[in-house]
């Protein structure tokens, strides 16, 4: 089984729960947020550090700059 995009996991919350509060959609908003830093992170690491991973780097030097746009 692939792994699951940030997007796709969205989208099947809205399909799952297109009929419930706004807030229980917030909740999943947030929650795709969430896994989408951190997929950006691990592909980060994967194509960067080769000795391990090394995420509290690639957070600084990568994701808060490019998404961001904080300093190294």
């Amino acid at each position: 089984m692939s792994k699951q995009t940030a997007v796709e996991w969205f989208f099947n919350q809205l399909i799952d729960k297109k009929n419930q509060t706004p807030e229980i959609l917030w909740a999943a908003y947030i929650n795709a947020k969430a896994m989408e830093k951190e997929q950006i992170i691990e592909a980060f690491c994967e194509g960067y550090d080769h000795d391990g991973d090394n995420y509290d780097g690639a957070e600084i030097s990568y994701y808060n700059r490019t998404y961001k746009g904080g300093e190294q």
